[in-house]
C-alpha cells in the first residue's frame, strides 16, 4: 500500500499535487482540517508499504513516524515547520527546511527541479508568502493578471482548510485534492472549478464579519482579537490574521476563536517586516507550533488566556 499524508491547506494540497503530477501513483489519502496534523498515527503501514508525508509537523508526528519506520515502512517526508531535531533512518527520505520564507510547496518545487512551478506559486500564495510567490512568478514572466489568478486560487485553497471540523469547511480536503488532481494547469482549475468561486465568496462574507470585530487588546507592537463562537469565526481566523498582517505590517497579530471545549484556538502572525517570532511564542504552550512568520496554538485553555495575552504583548511589544 502507498499512503499520501498531507495537510489539508493550500501548501499541503499543492505540494502533493506537484509530486503526483510528476510521479503518479494510486494512494490512500490521509488528511483533515488545517489543525488536524497528528496524521501519521492513523496509518497502519508496515514492511513493504510506503508513505509520502507533506506539510505536517515532524515534532507532532515524531513518535508515530518512529513506529512506522520500526515496522518496516519507507517514508518520504517534506515539511517546513519547526523541528527540535532531525531523525535519521535508512528508510526515511527527509526534506526539511524551516526558513521563514519557504513552504512545503517550494521545498517540493526544488525537489522536482521546478517541473510544476505554477503550483508551487499557488502554494506560496496560499501559505501567506506573497513575496516569494511573486518573485517566482516574475522569473517565469507571468503578468499581473496571471499572478492575480494564482493568488486567488492559493487564497481559496488555504481558506478552505480552516475550521474545527470538516463540517465547518466548504469542501472536505480530500475531496478538494481530488478536484485539483483533475487539472495539470492551475489557470484551468481557477477558471473552471465552481467550488473555487464558492470558497472565495464564503471567504469574503466571513472577512466582512471579522472586520466588524474590534481589537480585544492592542499596543504599539501588536493587536489581539477574540472572535465570537460561530462557524465563520472558525473559518476566518487565519485569513483575518493574514489580512491584518498585510494592512499593518509593523505589528504582530493574534486571532483567537473558541475551540468548542472551553478554550481557544489561536493564530499568530509575526510583523511582516521581520517574519520572526510567531513559532517561538506559540511553542511556549503545549499545543503550540508553526513557523516563524505564522504559527498557532491548537488548544489554549481559558485559564491560560491572561498568560497568553501577557506573553504576546511582552514578546512583540
Amino acid at each position: 500500500m502507498h499512503y499520501d499524508v498531507f495537510n489539508g491547506d493550500a501548501d499541503g494540497l499543492c505540494a502533493l499535487h506537484q509530486l503526483r503530477l510528476c510521479e503518479p501513483r494510486d494512494a490512500v489519502l490521509v488528511t483533515g482540517v488545517k489543525r488536524d496534523i497528528a496524521l501519521l498515527a492513523r496509518v497502519r503501514a508496515g514492511r513493504g508499504d510506503t508513505l509520502a508525508v507533506l506539510d505536517v509537523s515532524l515534532d507532532r508526528n515524531r513518535e508515530a513516524l518512529a513506529a512506522l519506520l520500526a515496522r518496516g515502512a519507507r517514508v518520504q517526508y517534506f515539511d517546513h515547520h519547526h523541528a527540535a531535531s532531525r531523525p535519521s533512518h535508512p528508510a526515511l527520505d527527509l526534506h526539511l527546511d524551516t526558513s521563514a520564507d519557504t513552504c512545503t510547496g517550494l521545498i517540493v518545487d526544488r525537489f522536482l527541479g521546478g517541473r510544476q512551478r505554477l503550483w508551487a506559486i499557488v502554494a506560496a500564495f496560499g501559505d501567506a508568502l506573497p513575496g516569494p510567490a511573486a518573485e517566482l512568478g516574475r522569473a517565469m514572466a507571468l503578468d499581473a493578471g496571471q499572478l492575480a489568478a494564482l493568488r486567488e486560487l492559493g487564497d481559496a485553497l488555504g481558506y478552505n482548510a480552516y475550521g474545527e471540523r470538516e463540517s465547518d469547511l466548504v469542501i472536505a480536503p480530500a475531496a478538494l485534492y481530488r478536484t485539483l488532481s483533475r487539472h495539470a494547469d492551475p489557470f484551468d482549475c481557477r477558471r473552471n472549478e465552481p467550488v473555487i468561486e464558492r470558497i472565495l465568496a464564503t471567504r469574503e462574507d466571513d472577512l466582512a464579519c471579522a472586520r466588524a470585530v474590534l481589537p480585544w487588546a492592542e499596543s504599539a507592537g501588536g493587536a489581539l482579537y477574540i472572535l465570537p463562537d460561530a462557524p465563520w469565526s472558525r473559518r476566518v481566523r487565519g485569513a483575518f490574521g493574514n489580512t491584518r498582517a498585510e494592512a499593518d505590517p509593523e505589528r504582530a497579530h493574534a486571532i483567537l476563536s473558541s475551540d468548542g471545549r472551553d478554550g481557544f484556538v489561536v493564530s499568530v502572525r509575526s510583523p511582516r517586516q521581520s517574519h520572526r517570532g510567531a513559532d517561538a511564542l506559540c511553542r511556549r504552550y503545549d499545543a503550540g507550533g508553526g513557523r516563524a512568520a505564522a504559527a498557532g496554538i491548537d488548544c489554549l485553555p481559558a485559564a491560560d488566556l491572561r498568560r497568553f495575552v501577557a506573553d504576546f504583548f511582552a514578546f512583540f511589544g
